[in-house]
């Protein structure tokens, strides 16, 4: 029997593999990783630092170990180069390798912003371990004092980063063209909270403007700003979010757009070939539309479908709302955005119930559409997704 390939080894693709080896102990499964394979949960890279958590210390099992726990064949440190459609094989320097059913999970690459500057191409992003390995070490020996961070996009992660390294005692400035922190996910009234306690946690906001240049000043960063403004740095991390990385796909002749382009039972355009994780675009509702959903609850729930479809029972993926946990412990926020399609034609309600501030997105029907709330807890996150879909406004 011909293997079901796996390419990566990240949360994606660790969680189809455990999802079919739940289903069926015996199947051939073979992943291919460029690189070390080591399980970790990507989503603790971002608050690591007041943790104190080195980069082998977020790492909790071996590829070894994830290669006997799943049992499956792991190929590490070695890169796919292209898959052969005719001949159903995965082609890397390794050899060629015959699929009966091939998984994309290959994740999503960080957007590079075009700087000037002597220095530009000194900017991080933390991506993956080795990322926060580097990103760790370059703050050596500033680790026992504080270092000056300039982080680029005051979205999610960069906010995440933001008070994490503020939280270890790190002087950071973070840098966004929007008016607000976590502009594009969270109503104004949560962004001014967030705003307000990244203040009070020492974070320096300089927003409304963006990176223009970036030069080598003796052994600091001089970051100009494009309202001229200058920041001086030790470290330049940007943050501003990821693509999904579509170069197999698209050399293959996959569907993509955003992502890879993916139907309710998560096949691509070709068969037997599936993607999940990062670097798909989901379909979300009935009317077709897709979005890439880079949060772990959508991954989950793909894995769980897609496993049991790859072993002959056809299963659509249930893309039930979840909502997304902000780790910034100074504000602790949980969102479910709303539907693009729905931002144009909806508005935010905002009220406040004691210190917590919730926020309902009501779209053109009335319905509610997303929400948003701070402090977040269960109780208040449970009560506003049960009321999903629901009518709560006249129109």
């Amino acid at each position: 029997m011909k293997p079901i390939i796996i390419v990566g080894a990240g949360m994606a693709a660790y969680t189809i593999a455990r999802e079919l080896r739940k289903l069926d102990k015996a199947i051939p499964l073979l992943i291919i990783t460029a690189d070390n394979g080591g399980f970790y949960s990507k989503p603790m890279l971002s608050n690591a630092f007041a943790q104190k958590k080195l980069a082998e210390q977020l790492v909790t099992q071996s590829a070894v170990q994830m290669g006997e726990q799943l049992n499956a064949n792991i190929m590490t440190g070695v890169r796919v180069d292209n898959i052969d459609i005719a001949e159903r094989k995965v082609v890397t320097a390794a050899g060629a390798f015959e699929y009966g059913k091939l998984v994309l999970a290959v994740g999503a690459q960080p957007i590079r912003l075009q700087i000037g500057g002597d220095a530009a191409q000194e900017v991080m992003s933390v991506n993956h371990i080795d990322d926060y390995a580097t990103f760790r070490a370059s703050l050596l020996p500033e680790l026992r004092n504080a270092a000056r961070i300039a982080i680029l996009g005051a979205g999610l992660i960069g906010c995440e980063f933001a008070d994490d390294l503020a939280a270890h005692g790190h002087a950071v400035t973070l840098i966004d063209p929007n008016a607000l922190p976590l502009a594009a996910l969270a109503a104004p009234a949560l962004s001014r909270g967030l705003h307000a306690a990244l203040t009070a946690r020492g974070v320096d906001l300089r927003l409304g403007t963006t990176a223009a240049a970036i030069d080598r000043k003796g052994e600091a960063l001089n970051v100009t700003l494009a309202n001229g403004d200058t920041v001086e740095a030790d470290v330049v991390l940007s943050a501003v979010g990821l693509r999904p990385d579509l170069r197999l796909a698209q050399a293959a002749g996959l569907r993509t757009d955003r992502g890879i382009m993916v139907d309710l039972y998560g096949r691509t355009s070709v068969e037997d070939i599936y993607a999940l994780g990062d670097c798909a675009e989901y379909m979300i509702d009935s009317e077709g539309r897709s979005s890439p959903l880079p949060y772990i609850a959508p991954l989950m729930s793909a894995g769980r479908a897609i496993a049991k479809t790859l072993l002959g029972e056809a299963t659509p993926i249930d893309m039930k709302d979840a909502p997304v946990i902000v780790k910034t412990p100074s504000y602790p926020l949980a969102l479910v955005p709303p539907p693009r399609h729905a931002v144009a034609n909806g508005r935010w309600e905002t009220e406040q119930d004691g210190e917590r501030t919730i926020a309902r997105f009501i779209d053109a029907d009335g319905r509610l559409a997303g929400f948003g709330v701070a402090p977040q807890e269960a109780k208040s996150r449970g009560a506003l997704l049960a009321a999903l879909g629901t009518v709560v406004a006249a129109v």
